[in-house]
């Protein structure tokens, strides 16, 4: 079973344009739609399509029409009483895939709501085989509020995996090694913004983003997957590191590739898959996801991993 965590869910509206984008002008979308998001949420979708038992733990009012889409979709969902509209994050997308998201802040948390959440995940930590935290945090919370959840979840023996970005990714590194999750999944930009490294160098080079990975890994995490958009990801834990390149894909929204990433390999761990399987799985799994409009979460018959090339990579001389 996984457990998510989506602290600032959204309802997701992506706009689908006949062309180009034009700053100013008036166009006309050839399609709309509307969804009930999140990170944390787009993982149990995905976990709904595979078969594989979830709980979503999110802030909502239980008749909340957003808690019943996702009751309808068939997602365990376990709101959090929480007062405020959800926030609406309105994604457009562009013939050639280019993407642009508009996301609003949300309502403003308290420490209440921050409590109940915590004690809502760490009942249900124990039984899971993943608790994820995912996304960012709402107005109100912490910086370092994830790193006292990870701290909290360790100690009721989870297994956790956190995706987020910003301050609370700086948070939760500063807190390393005492706060540190089973599995860290930075895109190019965020691990550059943490390592020191240039964000084109990353994504141009497997080589180099294992090597900036490698720096997390020394400090307590125990493996990190990094997505490199058109570029696949990188792997890395103590054991070594791996880089999968994507089959060809039509690219028609990136948006939930990232989450559909870290399913992928959330899924092939459940399985039992060796690290170099899970990659792959990982990278097949955002690759159709980002062939998919809006934030469509890819079913499994939409995943081939076996199309997917994953390859060694040695650490750079002298390292």
């Amino acid at each position: 079973m996984i457990v998510t965590l989506t602290a600032n869910p959204s309802l997701d509206r992506t706009v689908n344009l006949a062309g180009p984008l034009e700053r100013g002008a008036v166009q006309r979308a050839e399609s709309v739609i509307s969804q009930a998001g999140g990170k944390g949420v787009n993982i149990s979708r995905a976990c709904v399509a595979a078969d594989l038992p979830s709980i979503a733990v999110l802030p909502a009012g239980k008749g909340d029409p957003f808690v019943l889409e996702l009751l309808a979709a068939g997602i365990d969902c376990r709101p959090v009483e929480h007062e405020g509209d959800l926030r609406v994050n309105i994604t457009i997308t562009e013939p050639d895939g280019t993407t642009t998201k508009l996301n609003s802040p949300g309502p403003q948390a308290t420490p209440r709501l921050l409590e109940q959440l915590e004690e809502a995940l760490v009942l249900r930590a124990s039984s899971a085989d993943w608790t994820v935290l995912a996304g960012s945090l709402p107005p109100g919370a912490p910086p370092d509020w994830y790193a006292e959840l990870v701290t909290a979840l360790r100690a009721a023996g989870a297994r956790i995996a956190v995706d987020t970005s910003d301050a609370p990714l700086k948070a939760l590194v500063d807190a390393l090694p005492d706060g540190a999750p089973h599995l860290m999944k930075p895109n190019g930009e965020e691990l550059a913004s943490l390592t020191g490294h240039q964000e084109d160098d990353l994504e141009a080079d497997p080589l180099a983003a294992a090597d900036a990975a490698r720096d997390l890994v020394s400090k307590g995490v125990e493996s990190v997957l990094v997505t490199l958009g058109p570029r696949g990801a990188v792997l890395v834990n103590a054991g070594g590191a791996w880089h999968a390149s994507p089959p060809p894909v039509t690219v028609v929204s990136t948006v939930g590739a990232g989450d559909s990433s870290l399913f992928g390999y959330l899924l092939g761990d459940v399985e039992g898959r060796d690290p170099a399987q899970r990659l792959a799985l990982a990278v097949a799994y955002g690759s159709a996801a980002a062939g998919l409009p809006g934030t469509t979460i890819p079913h499994p018959r939409q995943v081939h991993p076996d199309r997917v090339h994953v390859a060694r990579l040695e650490p750079p001389s002298g390292s």
